[in-house]
């Protein structure tokens, strides 16, 4: 196939989608006060990968195989901490009712799953601001609250920690600047 420019410009719809255009929302069931600056704090995240498991039968000496299982991998997001830290202590208090740290034990207010494990999105955005993809994830809680690190050589940068969440699943809208339908994977 011969280059031609002229094509792939073409096929290269709205110019590409940017990594840097996206927006999260986390539900936090614990301390829903930081619910609103969550997506303006968080800095980094992922689309979800799509993982199918493999069952290998063997016949004579030959494997063939079967696609198995859906597996899900966690998922982490980067989040910018300001002097306030409202999105930390919001994570913290979450992961702490779900096991707490003295206590070893539940908080009973979040003794079912259903009351610890929320929902989450992750919306691509278009260059315009619109949606164009949103990926809904459903059962999820904050597995592990990662580390600040403070030096007193650093002066030029502003603290960030990551936050890795289990979920249960992940469903995908898909929106035309700003049309969201919804096609779900069963």
């Amino acid at each position: 196939m011969p280059l031609n420019i002229t094509e792939f410009k073409g096929a290269l719809i709205g110019d590409g989608a940017r990594p840097n255009l996206f927006q999260v929302t986390i539900n936090n069931p614990v301390s829903p006060i930081a619910i609103a600056k969550t997506p303006f704090m968080v800095k980094g995240a992922e689309i979800p990968a799509a993982t199918l498991g493999e069952i290998q039968q063997f016949y004579q000496g030959r494997a063939v195989k079967y696609a198995g299982d859906r597996t899900y991998a966690d998922w982490t997001v980067t989040i910018i901490n300001d002097e306030d830290f409202l999105v930390r202590d919001a994570m913290e208090r979450w992961n702490n009712a779900i096991n707490g740290h003295r206590s070893n034990a539940r908080d009973p207010a979040f003794a079912l799953a259903g009351q610890y494990k929320t929902n989450a999105t992750v919306t691509q955005l278009s260059k315009t601001g619109l949606p164009l993809r949103t990926y809904a994830f459903e059962g999820i809680y904050p597995k592990e609250i990662s580390n600040i690190t403070l030096d007193w050589g650093t002066n030029d940068t502003i603290e960030e920690f990551t936050v890795t969440f289990a979920y249960d699943l992940w469903e995908v809208g898909q929106g035309v600047l700003g049309q969201v339908t919804t096609a779900l994977f069963n």
